[in-house]
């Protein structure tokens, strides 16, 4: 049975040596493997074991492994100078882990009086804002789409040509992840994923993110290009290229689309089979940013019989939906409009003032609190109000304005359909559908028919009508001629 991930089967609670997003605010998370111990001298010398430092305090992994997810997690009292005092000589990671029962004993942690993270489970819209950048990322707005338009679902076998970051090889494992391999036929009706990637750094990362996340059993990562040696597998070490993926879903994240739709038709070569499922249509996306490879990436598609092709742009937005404080209540508080909400309350403000400054002026000793002293006393009680009941639900949109990614390019490789085909859908349903040639025409086609017909008739009778004018015309001329002279 292969080894779960927290990706795909998270369960109820963060466990040890599996990965967990560390969340400090919308849209900023860290990606941590749990770890009672630390496996590296980089992370070795805190005596509570393995520790993760963030801006909002420092985090021992003791206090992370079993807690349910959405679990909050108080910072903890770290020595954070003593990983340097621990010795002076570097030591490897083994050596660390062999030094005796003392030294295994792991200190308990102890919370720290402000700071705190969320521990949930790994998403690959997580993975996607917080994986370290290697090249350009398909963010989630466009992989969502094209997971949606190339049919994606579990069960399917995807080819993804460009692993790059891994955004888009992440997300596609949870859609079409319908279980996990086990036995001797690991691939019989489960979803796969065959990653290939030119760039042998890149394909390198991609494959030990695929182990460390448990996704290697799903994911086939490939270092190949797939310009020239196609989209073939081989069956063992060293082979050659010779097996299959049979899919029915593709994406190119490539300079150069066109270059590999070559090597993704139905022909049967002399090289080895076809890469697509001969049984079921194929759906195919390309991502190109420069219009003029979406342009000669379309010319190459109908070379090559893909049809229904469309290309699309993604434009996202996000609207966030906020309450709208506004009033003189809330002046010195934070996040607030701090002005009259309407007409009377504005009257009532200026009322006051007014009659503050008469009572200045007239030497009263017994003034209205200032508006300064309002808010400092608001401020002090901001804590203790009950705001989230209050003000007006809102939205607005991000002020961030997103920019172009890339163009989207969609098209369907239909089954091939063969005299064989033809005659077995023939005979299975030759029994339940009667065939006749003298079928009833409907309205429409009789109707279509018909104007045929009148506009025939019309066309023959104007040719005869402008014959007979002319000659009516040429005697009408000479009568004329003759009455003159």
């Amino acid at each position: 049975m292969a080894a779960t991930s927290s990706f795909l089967t998270p369960g109820l609670a963060a466990q040890e040596g599996h990965l967990a997003s560390l969340h400090l605010r919308r849209d900023a998370a860290i990606p941590v493997v749990l770890a009672s111990k630390p496996s590296t001298e980089q992370d070795a010398g805190y005596a509570e074991g393995m520790v993760t430092n963030t801006r909002f305090g420092s985090f021992p992994h003791s206090t992370i492994i079993g807690t349910p997810w959405g679990s909050q997690i108080r910072a903890s009292k770290v020595d954070t100078g003593s990983r340097g005092r621990v010795t002076s000589k570097k030591r490897k990671a083994s050596e660390l882990n062999d030094e005796g029962a003392e030294d295994d004993e792991t200190k308990e942690a102890e919370s720290a009086d402000s700071g705190f993270l969320h521990v949930l489970p790994p998403t690959p819209e997580s993975w996607t804002y917080s994986l370290p950048h290697r090249t350009q990322v398909v963010y989630t707005p466009d992989y969502s789409y094209i997971l949606h338009r190339i049919r994606a679902r579990p069960g399917t076998r995807l080819i993804e040509a460009g692993s790059g970051s891994g955004s888009f090889t992440h997300a596609a494992a949870r859609a079409v992840f319908n279980g996990y391999p086990s036995g001797h036929d690991q691939s019989a009706g489960l979803g796969r994923v065959f990653s290939y990637e030119f760039h042998k750094e890149r394909h390198e990362k991609v494959s030990e993110e695929m182990k460390t996340h448990n996704l290697s059993s799903l994911v086939t990562c490939t270092h190949a290009d797939a310009y020239k040696d196609g989209f073939l597998l081989p069956v063992g070490e060293g082979d050659a290229r010779s097996q299959s993926p049979r899919a029915s879903a593709i994406f190119l994240d490539l300079p150069a689309p066109w270059s590999a739709l070559p090597h993704l038709t139905r022909v049967t070569t002399e090289e080895g089979p076809s890469a697509l499922d001969p049984d079921s249509p194929v759906y195919i996306c390309t991502f190109s940013p420069c219009i003029e490879q979406a342009q000669k990436t379309i010319s190459y598609l109908r070379k090559y019989s893909w049809l229904d092709i469309q290309m699309v742009e993604v434009n996202h937005k996000r609207l966030n939906v906020l309450r709208s404080y506004t009033s003189l209540s809330y002046s010195g508080m934070r996040g607030v409009n701090p002005y009259p909400e309407d007409v009377s309350a504005a009257l009532d403000h200026l009322k006051a003032i007014d009659r503050r400054a008469k009572d200045f002026h007239a030497g009263s000793t017994s003034l209205p609190p200032s508006a300064k002293v309002k808010r400092i006393e608001n401020a002090q009680t901001e804590a203790h109000s009950t705001m989230f009941k209050e003000g007006q639900v809102i939205h607005r949109s991000e002020p961030d304005l997103k920019t172009h990614t890339s163009y989207l390019v969609f098209a369907v490789l239909p089954k091939e359909w063969t005299e064989e085909d033809e005659q077995k859908e023939a005979r299975k349903w030759s029994g339940k559908v009667e065939i006749s040639a003298e079928v009833p025409k409907s309205h429409r086609q009789m109707k279509k028919e018909t104007k045929a017909k009148r506009k025939s008739r019309e066309a023959q009778g104007q040719d005869h009508t402008n014959g007979v004018s002319w000659e009516q015309a040429g005697t009408y001329d000479a009568s004329n001629a003759m009455s003159l002279d």
